[in-house]
């Protein structure tokens, strides 16, 4: 029997509120097809209230001094790893991850609120006594003020609570989180525990609205910064219009991930890792592996491995513990996928694994499947090949060497994650060096580097100067101040003669 579908609400200053919009969107469980609850399109007012209090709260909490602040992060880690089969549970539901998929959303958000809990070192600045004679200089890092995070719906819980949040409040910011309307409720059940460690009202507040209230975000003058992660278009305006407006931002956007397969590689042990790039999180994830280019010679014995280990997949239900591959996120994407299968065919490609009807269980006929599709002989000529589709469609492309595959490669628009499967080290190096991708695997299907580095996309995967995570993310989330001194003794003679740099440059020429 279905559940009645909840009427969400809004977090702001440490309530949950109820919109006065008319306007809701649907939230699906896409393992059913089944509506599950109503997101509200929050109105301009609201968001307005929303940046008010966060401004208000502000003050407050960016002079508690940080090893307080920390504490929050402590006990946040703490009620994940509490509520860790719930989060599980609500996230798989919502959006569709395969059960481990899904519990790998929720612990990366704890791998980064970890690693925040070092900001009482990483906001360390620094120091040097007499940089010139009788000055010395002392650097800080300050936080900036409050920031917006606009979050995807394909990982709800990691990208807003993991990327967004821990170093922007472990610094001494607030932050709004504008969370995707198809899956707001991760997000939701995120604030709440955020609530209960002990975060003040207002640091953080979380927020369903339609394209132009988010917009306010953009342009708002007490807005310092913008972290935001989809599609390019979307990245291209928001880097502009905040940018424009004197906000710092990051964008992260699309990708179209390849891995270079030659012919020395681990052949049986390549394929599983590439079924697991392509196939995980049902191919809706910017590091993904969509694309394999292959050295022809052995490219018909991968072809035969991959084809074999579709044949092994399950799919089916996200919660369901036996199921390898779920769902994906609602029935728009879907078709958008299904459209893209389509289009391939057009094109000329071979469609060699085609998922457009996958077999699944009794009783979820109607939930939003698209089985492992694979595509042989894509060419550069073809559209399926070099734009993202963000399903589990894999395109193979066939070459004859390392430099053909390594140029094919770095001739994409795109630069997010690239990948090498070789057990050769000079050109597992080569490749290292020369790969436009920022994120690079060897033998790594899905290079995603942990917290404590950054998320690294290059050309057009990310407009920005500072990346998410790591080093970048505190620089981001910080601005930096030098206060340069000097003391004048108390009895004895006193100079009053100043020079133009006032005594801070060392080597001028005595005057004669």
């Amino acid at each position: 029997m279905q559940e009645e579908p909840k009427k969400l609400k809004y977090h702001c200053n440490g309530q949950w509120l109820e919109s006065k919009t008319t306007e809701y969107m649907d939230c699906y469980n896409p393992s059913t097809g089944e509506i599950i609850a109503y997101a509200p399109q929050c109105t301009k007012d609201e968001v307005e209230g929303i940046i008010a209090a966060a401004n208000a709260a502000y003050p407050a909490w960016s002079e508690t001094p940080v090893s307080k602040r920390v504490q929050v992060l402590y006990r946040m880690k703490h009620l994940i790893d509490k509520n860790l089969d719930e989060l599980t549970h609500l996230l798989a539901k919502e959006m569709g991850k395969q059960w481990y998929e899904a519990m790998g959303d929720v612990l990366k958000v704890n791998e980064v609120v970890e690693f925040a809990c070092g900001a009482p070192h990483l906001m360390k600045g620094e120091s040097l006594m007499q940089v010139s004679t009788g000055y010395d200089t002392v650097q800080y890092h300050h936080p900036v003020g409050v920031f917006a995070g606009i979050a995807p719906w394909n990982f709800p819980a990691m990208i807003p609570h993991g990327w967004m949040t821990p170093i922007c409040i472990a610094t001494g910011n607030c932050i709004i989180l504008k969370a995707a309307s198809f899956v707001p409720q991760s997000s939701m059940r995120m604030m709440e525990l955020w609530q209960e460690a002990g975060l003040p009202d207002g640091v953080v507040n979380v927020f369903t609205a339609g394209r132009n209230e988010a917009e306010i975000l953009l342009k708002h003058p007490a807005i310092k910064g913008v972290s935001f992660v989809g599609s390019t278009k979307i990245g291209k305006h928001i880097y502009s219009t905040a940018a424009a407006h004197g906000k710092r931002v990051q964008a992260l956007t699309e990708a179209k991930n390849h891995a270079l397969v030659l012919r020395d590689c681990k052949l049986e042990r390549t394929a599983r890792g590439i079924m697991n790039a392509f196939c995980g999180c049902a191919g809706q994830r910017c590091m993904a592996l969509p694309t394999i280019v292959v050295e022809n010679c052995i490219a018909d014995e991968l072809v035969a491995y991959l084809k074999k280990f579709v044949g092994e997949l399950k799919v089916g239900p996200a919660y369901d513990k036996e199921t390898n591959m779920g769902p994906v996120v609602n029935q728009g994407h879907r078709e958008f996928v299904l459209n893209w299968i389509q289009k391939g065919l057009d094109e000329g490609a071979d469609l060699i694994v085609d998922g457009r009807n996958p077999q699944v269980p009794e009783g979820y006929e109607n939930g939003f499947y698209v089985g492992p599709t694979i595509f042989d002989n894509v060419t550069e000529e073809m559209s399926i090949g070099a734009e993202e589709i963000f399903g589990p469609v894999l395109c193979i492309k066939r070459v004859e060497n390392f430099e053909e595959g390594l140029t094919l490669m770095n001739s994409s628009r795109h630069a997010n994650g690239s990948v090498i499967y070789t057990q050769n080290g000079h050109y597992a190096r080569e490749f290292s060096k020369r790969t436009d991708g920022g994120m690079v695997g060897i033998n790594v299907g899905i290079p995603v580097p942990l917290g404590i580095f950054g998320f690294t996309g290059h050309k057009e995967s990310f407009f920005g100067d500072l990346h998410v995570m790591g080093g970048d993310g505190f620089k981001f989330f910080t601005e930096t101040k030098n206060v340069t001194a000097t003391w004048f003794p108390e009895d004895g003679e006193i100079s009053t003669k100043v020079d133009t740099w006032d005594g801070t440059i060392t080597s001028l020429p005595e005057e004669e």
